[in-house]
Formats: structure tokens, C-alpha cells, sequence
């Protein structure tokens, strides 16, 4: 039997064994930090009601005056700020030049492609990853792809016979999530470390290598995470506003607080990871529709060491307000969920974490759900006020305390977004970015929707429309060439 056919044969047989796992290990291994046991009804409609209560009491605020509230306040809305402020002057630490090793000094690398209904990514993905500069007998290259979109099976079927892809079919389940399928495919996995790709991610053909090196080089380390840049940003103003948000985060901030050992939200796409450390932190959370920001969570508990690796993946952003919406809503609902999730024990949390990164996530995971909200219902505020009485934005001091916050809250976002979009060398979006006072009304509104998502729906998981589009994929003859390369 041809091993592509034995490899097939295998992961049917043991795919009960495998979906069990992928639902249950976290929760097995790590109860205390799972969506699944964590999340009751009694925890997410808690968590709801503490929220709602405390927007509508910092509203109003301004009318009762309350002295008690300056405290909440500057810790919700100016720490953030000043986190990112405080991001803005950390230097950003040099790549290390270093030179490609010998094929025989490189281990074999695992890359998880999980796809739902992508069949007309399919090709695009080929490309990418054929101009990879790996040696192909180390490359490990799995699509796993929901049984369901039989459509995506067909075309990675048609794309196989390099002994380098694999295709893992993933039985249809609940929770129906990017991360159960990771969990999956992470048995299989036969690689030393480990990345995951998206959909329409262009790695940097140099990208392994140099993850390899890093993991060499910094026996410490168990996770880096690569730039992902937006580069559909001349589209429209919805991408170029997307785009100098990813620059800003991954370029600015990220890199500050891996630099400061603080938790690190990690990126969907482009994280790698110690296939060891991976397994023993459980995987993925299958129910958490963050994933991503749920492992770096963990990892932070577990005091391990996330990096920033210098090399870039290239994505398309949404250019259409209803994919926007639908993804950032289901981005703030995992945030909500991770918040919820490692706090039902702020004990705990304390002790795993230490005192500076139990307060870095309470102000970062926090700030970041009830930010956008409160700036829409600050702008509403002012507004009220101004129409019934212009006086009174000169004469109370919470209306200028709110200008003030608005002030410092977009002018520091606007000078992370600027400096991320010069190191991207995307400064063309500059101007663009004049409009993110709008940007954040729509996360404010994204923030609401996701809210209620978590009440009514909490696993459920948007899924993202992609379509290729016209940028620098490698051709079939520059994949070859990189592929023919490599086994030199």
C-alpha cells in the first residue's frame, strides 16, 4: 500500500479517537483553563451584566461626578494608552543576520493549513507553499480540511503527490472551529516544531529557516510569532485601515511585550511553536473562537517565553463592511471569552502569572473589550452635552477628563498605527488612518454585537470569506525551482 494511501487508512481508523481528543484534551489536561467547563450560562450572563453596568455607570459619571469612579476609569481607558505609548519607545532589537544552514542541520517542520469551504484558495496556497525554501524531505505540510466542504477536499486532493502534503479530513462535530481542527491534526504532526497557516497567508520563502534558527539559538523560547501584513491595503479605506492596524500591532506592540515578558496575544496565523511544549499545553482551546489569544494566555501561566521572529506573512483584509463586522465580532467575543475564562480563578491566575503580567492582562484583555465601547458612548456623551448646553463642555471637569481620554486614546492608536505602517513601509496608508475615530466606532459596534454573541451563541464561529487575489504569488516554475533548490 503507497503510504499517502496507509497514512488515509490510519486517520480514518483512529478518527474517533482523534475528534475525542481534540474536543476533550484541553479540558482533561488543563480544566481550570477551558471555554468548555469554564463558560457556563451563570459565567457569561455575570460577565454581561458586569459589563453593562459598568459602561453605563462610567457614562454617567459626568452628571453624577462621582469621585470613586476616576480610578475605574483611568485604569479601563488611560493604561491602555499608555501601554501603547510606553510601546512606541521601545526599541525594537535588531535581526540577526545569519545565513541559511545545510539541510542537514535542519529539523523537520510541521505546517498546519486548517480550511472550511476554500477551494478557490487552494492554488494560491500551492504556490506559497511550494516556494517555501525548506528541504523537502523535512517539510511536514498538512491541509486539514473539514470533511463537510467537499469542495476544499477535491481541490487539495488534486493538488497532492509531493511526498511533502498531506491532506487530514476532519470528521464533522461540534464545536465546528478553526481550533478543533488544529487539535486534530496535531497528533499527526511529525515535525520538531510547528506553524499554522491561513487560507491566503504568503509566508516569506525563508520563513522556516529562520524560526528554526531563533528555536536553536533560544532553547527558551517555545513560540514566535511572525508580522502578519496586510497587503491589500490600497483597496479601499476599510483595508487600509485594517492594514495599519495589523502594522501597528505587530510591528509596535507585540514586540514590546514580548520584550517586556508580558503576555502576548498571538496572531491566528504564523505563530510556530516546540511541537513538545504545544502538546503539553493541551493545544488549542476547540472552544474558544480566539484560539490564538487563549494560548498566549496559557503560555503566559505556564511562564513560558513568546518571541517576535523578523519575517513577514502576507494577508488579505476584508473589503466589505459585513465580513469586517462578522469577523471582528467574533474576534471580541474570543477576547470576552479568554477574559472570562482565566478569571474565574483571579487567584490562581495571580500565582501562575506573578503580579506584572496579572496586571498586564487585566488592563490589556479589558481595555481592549470595553475601550470601544465606552470612546462610541463618550463621543455620544459629549455630543448630548454640547446640544443641550455648550457651556458645560468648558465647566465640568469629567467632560474634560473624557476629551482628554478620547485625546490620549487616539492620538497614542494613531501614532502606534503610523510607526507600524513606516516599519511595513506601507506609507502610502498614512493618510488614511486620519479616519480612526470612525474605525473604532465600528469596533465599538463589532464589540456590542459580540456581547450578545456570547449569550445566545457562545462557540459560534464566523467564518471569514477569502478570494485570491493579484499580488506577488510565486509561480509554478519559481515553486519548482525553490523545491529543487531545497534538495540540493
Amino acid at each position: 500500500m503507497p503510504e499517502p494511501a496507509l497514512r488515509d487508512y490510519l486517520t480514518r481508523v483512529a478518527a474517533p479517537s482523534l475528534i475525542d481528543a481534540a474536543r476533550q484534551n484541553l479540558a482533561r489536561r488543563w480544566p481550570y483553563a477551558s471555554a468548555q467547563l469554564e463558560l457556563t450560562s451563570l459565567a457569561r450572563y455575570s460577565f454581561m451584566a458586569a459589563l453593562v453596568l459598568m459602561v453605563i455607570t462610567l457614562l454617567l459619571a459626568p452628571f453624577f461626578a462621582q469621585p470613586w469612579l476616576l480610578p475605574v476609569a483611568l485604569g479601563l481607558l488611560v493604561v491602555p494608552a499608555l501601554i501603547r505609548i510606553a510601546a512606541l519607545l521601545t526599541p525594537v532589537p535588531r535581526a540577526p543576520t545569519t545565513r541559511r544552514p545545510p539541510d542537514e542541520e535542519l529539523p523537520v517542520y510541521s505546517v498546519l493549513i486548517p480550511l472550511r469551504d476554500e477551494a478557490a484558495m487552494v492554488p494560491q496556497l500551492f504556490a506559497a507553499m511550494g516556494a517555501i525554501d525548506y528541504p523537502a524531505e523535512r517539510l511536514d505540510i498538512k491541509f486539514v480540511v473539514e470533511a463537510r466542504s467537499a469542495r476544499t477536499v477535491e481541490a487539495v486532493r488534486a493538488g497532492l503527490g509531493d511526498p511533502r502534503y498531506t491532506l487530514v479530513q476532519v470528521p464533522d462535530a461540534a464545536p465546528r472551529t478553526k481550533p478543533k481542527a488544529l487539535d486534530f491534526a496535531l497528533p499527526l504532526c511529525r515535525g520538531e516544531h510547528v506553524v499554522v497557516f491561513d487560507a491566503e497567508d504568503i509566508p516569506d520563502s525563508d520563513q522556516l529557516w529562520r524560526a528554526a534558527l531563533r528555536f536553536r539559538d533560544m532553547p527558551d523560547v517555545v513560540c514566535l510569532q511572525a508580522h502578519l501584513v496586510i497587503d491589500n491595503g490600497r483597496q479601499n479605506w476599510l483595508a487600509a485601515l485594517f492594514a495599519g492596524e495589523y502594522a501597528g500591532l505587530f510591528t509596535v506592540l507585540l514586540p514590546a511585550l514580548a520584550h517586556w515578558r508580558l503576555p502576548v496575544p498571538l496572531g491566528g496565523t504564523s505563530n510556530h511553536f516546540r511541537l513538545d511544549a504545544l502538546r503539553e499545553l493541551g493545544g488549542w482551546d476547540a472552544f474558544n473562537v480566539t484560539e490564538d489569544a487563549d494560548l498566549g494566555v496559557r503560555m503566559a501561566r505556564r511562564r513560558l517565553r513568546v518571541e517576535i521572529l523578523a519575517s513577514e506573512t502576507r494577508e488579505a483584509s476584508p473589503t466589505r463592511l459585513l465580513p469586517w463586522i462578522g469577523q471582528r465580532t467574533r474576534w471580541m467575543k474570543g477576547w470576552m471569552q479568554t477574559f472570562i475564562v482565566h478569571n474565574r480563578d483571579p487567584g490562581r491566575l495571580l500565582a501562575d502569572m506573578g503580579l506584572r503580567a496579572f496586571l498586564a492582562f487585566q488592563a490589556i484583555v479589558l481595555g481592549m473589550i470595553i475601550a470601544p465601547i465606552l470612546h462610541c458612548g463618550f463621543a455620544l456623551v459629549l455630543l448630548a452635552r454640547w446640544l443641550v448646553d455648550a457651556a458645560s463642555i468648558d465647566g465640568s471637569a469629567w467632560t474634560m477628563f473624557y476629551l482628554a481620554v478620547q485625546v490620549l486614546g487616539y492620538g497614542s492608536a494613531l501614532a502606534m498605527t503610523g510607526l507600524g505602517l513606516v516599519r511595513v513601509r506601507k506609507l502610502r496608508l498614512l493618510a488614511n488612518q486620519l479616519l480612526l475615530p470612525f474605525y473604532w466606532l465600528l469596533i465599538g459596534f463589532a464589540t456590542i454585537r459580540a456581547a450578545h454573541d456570547l449569550v445566545v451563541r457562545p462557540f459560534y464561529w464566523f467564518k471569514s470569506p477569502h478570494q485570491p487575489v493579484a499580488r506577488a504569488v510565486p509561480s509554478a516554475r519559481t515553486a519548482m525551482a525553490h523545491a529543487s533548490g531545497s534538495n540540493s
